[in-house]
């Protein structure tokens, strides 16, 4: 696979993952299985851009985690809803900005970023 973007939509692994994690946002299963894919093709990376991506993904996924536990145990005193709200936003626009990087096949800047 050539590390030069195509004129057209390039579904490369990271788009597909990240893909996965737009319609994850509806549906946990799709975010399970992108989960799978990035710890299973971050050690199979086709381009030297890709591994940012896989980084990027896993943390996606375990932040969230995370978020919606302290979401969950803070719901009781109202604070928990406005993070389980944000949650899926914050999820949607990693996944963009994944996905935009992905098909200019460029790294993620900073895949540690607890951000985006």
């Amino acid at each position: 696979m050539s590390d030069q973007p195509s004129s057209g939509f390039d579904l490369n692994r990271p788009t597909i993952v990240s893909l996965l994690y737009l319609v994850g946002v509806l549906t946990a299963l799709p975010t399970l299985l992108a989960l799978i894919l990035a710890y299973v093709w971050r050690d199979d990376a086709q381009a030297a851009w890709e591994p940012s991506h896989y980084r990027y993904h896993i943390r996606t996924f375990w932040l969230a985690l995370l978020y919606g536990v302290i979401g969950v145990c803070t719901a009781l005193i109202g604070v928990g809803f406005l993070i389980l709200l944000v949650i899926p936003l914050w999820v949607l626009i990693r996944a963009i900005v994944s996905l935009a990087a992905a098909q200019r096949h460029s790294s993620l800047p900073n895949p540690g970023t607890w951000l985006w």
